[in-house]
């Protein structure tokens, strides 16, 4: 049958799953593996509104030996596709939607404007729901003709990826749709598939849930930070990388020659020499090489420790991951996943910018160490350090720069979390804290203690109790909360269950929230009908109860009018009282499981995604004036800002202080600095 080549007004959304190839590791990212010389689409799988799933083989050529789309005898198919594709008025749906929207705008030399486009994924995420197509077909329930097919991991290695060479496949490097012609069909139901497991999806979950249009206009700017990444000093990253190689060899051979061991990176074998040295332990864990470093050993095992130490530091592995995720320009792109978790806040992706090591090191020692290693100058680097894996550890966040003829301005929210529970729970103390310019810390310490703490002042030791006792108590945490957070030793451990209580006894209202909000979702839960949070001058939080696709959800509104989603909870009585249960996916094992949750933890989730809110209110105003983020760090945005704007600064801390519409009396303020390179003030 011909296909269409027009589309009409009623197939208004083409839903669209591709299959590609490349030599770059798709770990790297979409951006890096589209850029890659022999990147190639191969299949595409779409359909439109009220139209069956069709498939366009991008792989099949003319008599010739062109590509049948780039031919003048092609088949309709290809237009009937692309009039859709390229139409502004027709949205774009993928699961996954920047993978589509990268490689397709590299393939075909177009733009794929993030605002034609809608991420089903990202749907999935925000009902609660894991984030894979086949993990969420499952947890849907769908049936087996609608499920991801799983024959698909397979079919991707063969034809997606580089093959290895042998005498048996002649010597090639990559497998084509002649050299396995019956797969080369499983592979393109393998694609139709997915189209129909994504529509089967958005049909379950989408059609009544949509994302309020602000999330929609949030997830377009997202996809433009990404699109825009942020650039790399290559060259440092470079030196370094190469130097390691080097350093690590030298290790290598002065552990072999202080041991005899023909792998003194084998922990099995290192256990053993260690043992017979007469130091026993159990293993080589970081924490128990730490702890043997601090007693007395033998000068050779001391040495040979401090080298597997140093060897087992990850600092390099990431400037290692800044030249594979590098595109030609040097920019890093994708490395930010919208809704990333549970609250909506972002993940990072490849390069991980919420898990960089923070620096210690002065500006000017920063400066020092960087200028030495794009000298190549490693010799008098290590005659200043100890250890120069400590100082690569201290750079990487450098390793991010400004475009040439820009600065970076980086702006944080100061204490979000603490001004954003203080606002919710109406504990007014605190909030006066905030309003009034007060630290927190010192405050808390006063509270608990009665008595005056004023920062490197009168009762100044004080301060840091008072910080741990924020850290760890805010969410119902108790004497194991601050045993974990006081990782400086600072709280005496007879004192801490005093502290719990005393902070508790001088916030009420946090108190009181934990177990409001817990009665809530448990009423709620059980049927009793929608429940409400009141704040002061805002928007109540809401709890309802929505069937979606056939299953319970608890969805909690938040002010700004975002929903949190729990899927499927249920409430269970126990010997400690009823709990909540509900559906996720487990961070560790990626199973599908029940996970229990309480007022606390309920009141940290609600805290983190009403701070997410706030630091997306703020992204969106500052693009709109014109301010562009190259990446952002929990609560922190990292903007690229030409020289000559001598008053992006102060702009910046303004807009990240100004009050949000519809979270009036929550007391905001930016903290902003500028530098040349990426590090912390």
């Amino acid at each position: 049958m011909t296909a269409k080549t027009t589309i009409s007004s009623e197939q208004r959304e083409l839903a669209i799953d591709i299959e590609t190839y490349s030599s770059v590791d798709i770990g790297s990212g979409a951006y890096a593996y589209s850029e890659a010389p022999d990147f190639t689409v191969l299949l595409i799988g779409y359909k439109y509104s009220d139209s069956m799933v069709r498939c366009i083989d991008c792989t099949q050529t003319d008599a010739n030996g062109n590509r049948l789309i780039d031919s003048p005898s092609r088949n309709p198919e290809w237009d009937y596709f692309l009039s859709g594709l390229l139409d502004p008025s027709v949205i774009k749906t993928a699961y996954n939607a920047n993978f589509e929207r990268t490689c397709l705008a590299k393939f075909l030399k177009q733009p794929m404007p993030p605002e034609e486009w809608r991420d089903t994924m990202i749907l999935a995420v925000q009902m609660g729901l894991p984030r894979s197509l086949a993990d969420v077909g499952a947890a849907l329930g769908l049936p087996e003709d609608q499920q991801k097919l799983r024959t698909g991991k397979a079919l991707i290695q063969y034809f997606c990826k580089p093959c290895r060479p042998t005498k048996a496949n002649g010597g090639r490097t990559r497998n084509l749709p002649e050299h396995a012609p019956e797969k080369w069909k499983l592979f393109i139901e393998y694609n139709r598939q997915d189209v129909v497991t994504e529509q089967a999806i958005l049909e379950k979950i989408g059609k009544k849930n949509r994302p309020v249009r602000k999330e929609e206009k949030l997830w377009d700017v997202d996809q433009k930070i990404n699109d825009r990444g942020v650039l790399l000093d290559v060259d440092l990253a470079q030196k370094i990388v190469t130097f390691n190689e080097q350093h690590t060899a030298k290790l290598t051979e002065e552990a072999k020659q202080l041991t005899g061991l023909d792998n003194p990176n084998s922990v099995t074998q290192l256990k053993l020499w260690v043992q017979d040295r007469g130091i026993q332990t159990e293993s080589l864990t970081k924490s128990v090489l730490a702890d043997l470093l601090t007693g007395d050993l033998p000068d050779d095992v001391r040495r040979v420790l401090e080298i597997r130490q140093s060897l087992g530091k990850t600092s390099v592995k990431k400037y290692q991951t800044m030249l594979d995720i590098a595109c030609p320009d040097g920019r890093a792109r994708g490395i930010m996943q919208f809704y990333g978790g549970h609250t909506g806040r972002w993940a990072g992706r490849a390069l991980q910018p919420q898990n960089l090591a923070r620096n210690t090191m002065d500006d000017r020692e920063l400066d020092n160490a960087r200028a030495l290693i794009k000298s190549g100058d490693f010799d008098t680097l290590e005659i200043l350090y100890d250890d120069p894996s400590d100082v690569f550890s201290q750079l990487v966040r450098t390793g991010f720069i400004p475009s040439e003829g820009n600065r970076f301005v980086v702006s944080d929210f100061s204490a979000i979390e603490a001004r954003v529970i203080a606002w919710i729970a109406g504990e007014n103390w605190r909030l006066n804290v905030f309003r009034n310019g007060g630290d927190i810390y010192c405050e808390s310490a006063s509270h608990i203690y009665h008595v005056p703490v004023v920062k490197h002042g009168l009762n100044g030791e004080l301060r840091q109790r008072g910080k741990v006792a924020e850290l760890a108590l805010g969410y119902g945490g108790s004497v194991g909360a601050m045993k974990s957070m006081d990782t400086t030793g600072s709280v005496p451990e007879e004192e801490m269950l005093t502290i719990v209580r005393q902070w508790r006894a001088e916030s009420p209202n946090i108190v009181r929230f934990w177990k409001n909000i817990e009665r809530a979702a448990i009423s709620c839960i059980s049927g009793e009908g929608p429940q409400r949070i009141p704040i002061k001058g805002a928007q109540p939080i809401k709890l309802r109860m929505q069937v979606i696709g056939g299953t319970p959800v608890l969805r909690i509104t938040l002010p700004s009018g975002r929903d949190i989603s729990y899927w499927d909870p249920i409430v269970k009585d126990s010997d400690w009282g009823l709990r909540i249960t509900y559906m996720s996916q487990n961070q560790t094992t990626r199973k599908w499981e029940r996970t229990e949750t309480y007022g606390g933890k309920l009141t940290e989730n609600i805290v983190q995604s009403v701070a997410r809110d706030c630091l997306a209110e703020k992204m969106i105003l500052l693009e709109d004036l014109g301010y562009h983020v190259v990446f952002h760090v929990h609560d922190e945005m990292i903007f690229d800002v030409p020289r000559e704007d001598q008053f992006a600064a102060k702009v910046i801390d303004d807009a990240m202080a100004a009050p949000i519409s519809w979270a009036p009396g929550l007391p905001l303020k930016g903290g902003t600095y500028e530098c040349d390179f990426y590090r912390k003030d």
